[in-house]
């Protein structure tokens, strides 16, 4: 900020102004409260710059006296409106959705009022003087800073890192104080700043109407009112305080607005020059491919040695039900893949298994177990550590799933603190082993670095290795790789399936690559419309698959062997709305196999008799190759 030309003349401004607020008394104190009956209402002259007031006292040295009690009430005043704006702003994260909404409803209502008018009736019910005024000014700026506090926070709450610290059983006020607050802090401040500036126009302004300042004491708008009355005879009276308020309140607003141009390309610049560093480096151990890591096990669907159990589990919100009916089994150890197109319920699903759907959506499910307990009945507080120890949720954005103002290492500790009662040295200890357990180099240095300084890849080890801080029995990876390049991402699959190895550990992998789901998982569940539409093991997907939907999925993915002459192959129609349900089969306007018993009755999923399930009334049939022209048509 000091660099910039602006920044500095505010700077230099400001620091002018806080330091005559505390010289000025002691300097000029007495020559400001020296009566002169012999120069009364005396114009500017070489001996009084600013002329004399009706008792013949200094106007000029009156003036910089006040900097003080101005600068001091309009500090306090910002104060109290920061403290009650950043009250009311986070009051929603605190008291939750539904009490939530009151308060920012109240605070919409009162930001439509003007800032002034506030002021005024504020200052009316507490009563003129400085006592009065200090609180009138602050409850004034609270609603705009409120609603500021309430955009910043809900923006950053809605973030993974703070949804894997609910899971983790962080308290609401302690996700406030260690991952909102500290990612809002920055412009909170600039606006305080430049708050500041402004409520030093308003105490001056109130002073002026004779509701601030009362006598004997002064500031800069009583000096203002009493200045006015004999501008005429002499202007400077009323000039040199007015000339004060401006430079002040501006010296305020230029460093806010300063700071706010600095803060912003600061950051992202280091994070995205130390980003790209990273990304050049090269991983100095290389890994196996994931094909070669695990071998492929047997389907595992016998509930006595289920980890996960999920029975017509269903997830709305209000009238419109994304996840219906959906039922799975997961053993111990086994990799299962959900794949689908975007829409059809698979992130909603895995939220749902690991708790993090808030309201006002709904989970309901016959069955819903995890290692034996039922998520659905289990009492609140036991539930964060059940989840936070046995299950890790491995996000689809590392970048966001991390708070980016906090280290890596003290992030991955709070695991172990929170749940395994780790003292902080052992933590920050366990946190370093689980980095060198998922291949970072350098382990210890990088625990004490930021999340930016991380390159993408390896965030996600990170991410994973955040999960291992527990003994996780079911990792949930939500699109693990999707902003990856396939170098990385052929390391951060070989990692998963290394733990999956070593520890017994079952994958849940959410992904639209079928081709990372084939080299991963044992099982694949194809959703669709919110339901599992077919579920067979992986050695059977390419030639065995027996819905229309798996066979167009797989016949949209183009490989080495496909025509480039040709339209790329696509599904026709456009995907179900799921707040517009239609009768019978979901997939029925899409499907070249469709008849009107599939647009009247919806097929359930059974068995299919190879160790799969499907739902499907044509199952046993194969769809017509498509013309070419109605395929270049679907391809446009």
């Amino acid at each position: 900020m000091l660099r910039t030309p602006v920044g500095a003349a505010a700077a230099v401004l400001l620091g002018a102004v806080l330091l005559l607020a505390v010289l000025a008394p002691l300097l000029w104190g007495g020559r400001a409260d020296e009566v002169d009956t012999a120069h009364i209402l005396a114009p500017a002259s070489a001996e009084h710059w600013a002329g004399t007031d009706n008792l013949g006292r200094d106007i000029f040295f009156r003036v910089l006296v006040a900097t003080r009690t101005s600068v001091r009430l309009a500090l306090l005043a910002t104060a109290v409106g920061v403290a009650v704006g950043l009250l009311l702003g986070t009051l929603p994260l605190l008291l939750g959705p539904r009490l939530g909404r009151l308060v920012t409803a109240a605070v919409n209502i009162a930001v439509a009022f003007p800032g002034l008018l506030l002021a005024l009736s504020f200052a009316v019910i507490f009563g003129a003087g400085a006592s009065g005024a200090v609180p009138a000014i602050g409850l004034a700026i609270a609603p705009a800073f409120a609603r500021l506090t309430q955009t910043l926070a809900a923006s950053v709450a809605g973030r993974d890192f703070v949804a894997a610290a609910r899971i983790a059983g962080v308290g609401r006020v302690r996700v406030l104080l260690r991952h909102v607050l500290p990612n809002i802090a920055e412009p909170l401040l600039v606006n305080a700043t430049m708050a500041a500036g402004g409520s030093l126009l308003a105490f001056a302004g109130l002073s002026f109407l004779g509701l601030g300042v009362q006598a004997p004491d002064y500031d800069w708008g009583r000096l203002l009112g009493e200045g006015l009355n004999g501008i005429y005879l002499n202007p400077a009276a009323a000039l040199v305080p007015g000339v004060a308020v401006v430079l002040a309140g501006l010296a305020f607003n230029l460093v806010g607005e300063a700071a706010a141009k600095a803060v912003g390309p600061r950051t992202a610049t280091a994070g995205g020059r130390k980003r790209a560093t990273d990304d050049a480096r090269p991983t100095p151990t290389p890994t196996p491919t994931p094909t070669t890591a695990v071998p492929v096990r047997p389907q595992q669907s016998a509930q006595a040695d289920a980890l996960l159990i999920v029975e017509d589990l269903k997830v709305s919100f209000g009238p419109v039900t994304p996840v219906r009916g959906v039922g799975f089994t997961l053993g111990r150890g086994e990799a299962v893949g959900i794949v689908g197109e975007s829409g059809s319920g698979k992130s909603l699903t895995a939220l749902a298994v690991a708790q993090l759907i808030e309201r006002p959506g709904r989970i309901e499910a016959r069955r819903l177990e995890l290692l034996g307990d039922d998520l659905l009945r289990t009492p609140p507080r036991a539930r964060p550590r059940l989840l936070g120890t046995s299950l890790a949720m491995v996000f689809q954005d590392p970048m966001t799933s991390f708070n980016p103002v906090q280290r890596v290492g003290r992030q991955l500790a709070e695991v172990a603190e929170q749940h395994l009662g780790h003292r902080r040295g052992p933590a920050l200890a366990r946190a370093v082993d689980r980095l060198r357990a998922v291949r970072i180099p350098g382990a210890a240095r990088r625990a004490r670095q930021f999340p930016h300084e991380f390159s993408g890849g390896m965030r996600q080890r990170a991410m994973i290795g955040m999960g291992l801080m527990g003994e996780p029995k079911l990792i949930i990876a939500d699109e693990p790789t999707t902003a990856l390049d396939v170098t990385v991402q052929r390391q951060v699959l070989a990692l998963l399936a290394d733990v999956r190895a070593a520890d017994d550990v079952a994958v849940l992998l959410i992904s639209h690559d079928l081709g990372v789901v084939e080299q991963v998982c044992d099982r694949v569940l194809v959703m669709y419309a919110g339901r599992i539409v077919e579920d067979l093991p992986v050695a059977r997907l390419r030639d065995g698959a027996r819905h229309p939907y798996t066979r167009a999925l797989l016949g949209a993915v183009p490989d080495l062997a496909t025509d480039r002459d040709q339209p790329l192959v696509v599904i026709p129609g456009r995907p179900a709305d799921p707040a517009a349900p239609t009768p019978g089969c979901a997939f029925a306007p899409r499907c070249p196999l469709a008849d009107d018993h599939c647009k009247r009755a919806d097929p359930a999923l059974i068995e299919d008799g190879s160790g799969g399930r499907v739902a499907c009334w044509h199952a046993e049939q194969r769809p017509e190759p498509a013309p070419a022209a109605a395929t270049e048509g679907e391809g446009r």
